[in-house]
Parts: C-alpha cells; sequence; structure tokens
C-alpha cells in the first residue's frame, strides 16, 4: 500500500470547483432533524440516513462522553452524529480543504467547540505515534475501490490511536475483500445494504 502513495479521500475534484449544494441531515439527539450544506464534489458518498441509523442503534450505549476519530471525514456525517448523541470530542481527518473548510463551517454553525478538524491526508496522520488520549470510537468510511482500509486498521493498531475496547466502524464496498484483523480483535456487527456492507469491530 505504502508505494502507491494514494492518499484518498472521498472527493477527487475536478480543479477547485466544489458548491454546497447538498445537505446532511443529523437524525437524533442535541441537533435532531438540523441539515448542514455538503459540498457538491465529485466522489462525496455521505452514508445514508438507513445505514447511519443502523450504526448509531448498534452504538446506542457507547457514544456518550466517547472521543471519536471520523477518518476520511467527507461530509462528516457520522461524527457531526456522534457529537449530537452527546460525544465528548470529535476529530474529523479529511484531506480536500474546501470540505475541511465547509465542515469547520458547519461546527461553527452549530455553536461547538467539541469537534476538530484536522486537514490532510488521513494515513499520514495515522502513520504517527498518538501523543494525546486515544480514542473509544474510530469510523473508517473511506472512498470505495482503493483499498485502504488494511492499512488504516493496522495503523490504529501500532500507533496507540485506539483505548482498551475501543469500537471501530469500517464501510466498505460490497466486494471488498475479508477483513483481516489483529489477534483478539472481533467482528461484533455486519450488515448489508445494497452495495455497502457496515461492520462493527471490537478492539480486544
Amino acid at each position: 500500500m505504502k508505494k502507491t502513495q494514494i492518499s484518498p479521500s472521498k472527493h477527487s475534484p475536478k480543479g477547485n470547483s466544489a458548491r454546497a449544494t447538498g445537505e446532511v441531515r443529523i437524525i437524533a439527539g442535541l441537533w435532531r432533524g438540523r441539515k448542514l450544506p455538503v459540498l457538491n464534489a465529485e466522489g462525496l458518498r455521505p452514508t445514508t440516513d438507513r445505514v447511519k441509523e443502523t450504526l448509531f442503534n448498534w452504538l446506542m450505549g457507547d457514544i456518550a462522553g466517547s472521543r471519536c476519530l471520523d477518518c476520511f471525514a467527507g461530509s462528516g456525517s457520522l461524527g457531526l452524529e456522534a457529537l449530537s448523541r452527546q460525544g465528548q470530542a470529535v476529530v474529523f481527518l479529511e484531506k480536500f480543504a474546501p470540505v475541511a473548510t465547509q465542515l469547520k463551517k458547519n461546527l461553527a454553525s452549530l455553536k461547538t467547540t467539541a469537534g476538530t478538524v484536522v486537514q490532510g491526508d488521513s494515513l499520514q496522520f495515522l502513520a504517527q505515534k498518538n501523543s494525546d488520549a486515544p480514542f473509544d470510537i474510530v469510523f473508517i468510511d473511506p472512498p470505495f475501490h482503493h483499498g485502504v482500509v488494511p492499512q488504516v486498521l493496522a495503523l490504529l493498531a501500532e500507533n496507540q490511536w485506539l483505548s482498551e475496547q475501543a469500537l471501530i466502524y469500517v464501510e466498505t464496498e460490497k466486494n471488498h475483500p475479508p477483513l483481516t484483523l489483529p489477534t483478539h480483535w472481533q467482528i461484533l456487527k455486519e450488515k448489508t445494504a445494497g452495495q455497502v456492507v457496515s461492520r462493527l469491530i471490537q478492539v480486544g
């Protein structure tokens, strides 16, 4: 993976054109029903409400008070939902600068300081040793067909990003190869909706 230097995000914009013509809806919690603008960038694939509802049903007893990391954040749909449901803090990783800027604007409009947007490559960020508090919940929802999930999981495990018993949500295309997990990790939940497979992994 490293030799390919893919550095993906959910966006492969043509030039610098990106317009806030879409929206993401928060489905529950403090900001239930709130709609926030999303850039109309090529490759943008926000998690659907159906899939998001399934995920947060899985996480119902774990979100409140948790530190979350939203890798390949894109619209920020997952991290924003976590904050709305009383997550303590969320770090959003987003490579594409205009999308990161829109995320910052959306957090400001919600009048919250619990979200931090890091504009940069998720793989490069995770390749560093974590020197801050570890994360309790990690969302991995990368662009499809880039094959980066195994590398992300390895970096999380190697570089002290995860708290004890952390939970990791992974969203992939249906034909993604089976995941090879570190020893003592296990898939707690798995569901297929159309061409999307959602998995919840428990760190052991």
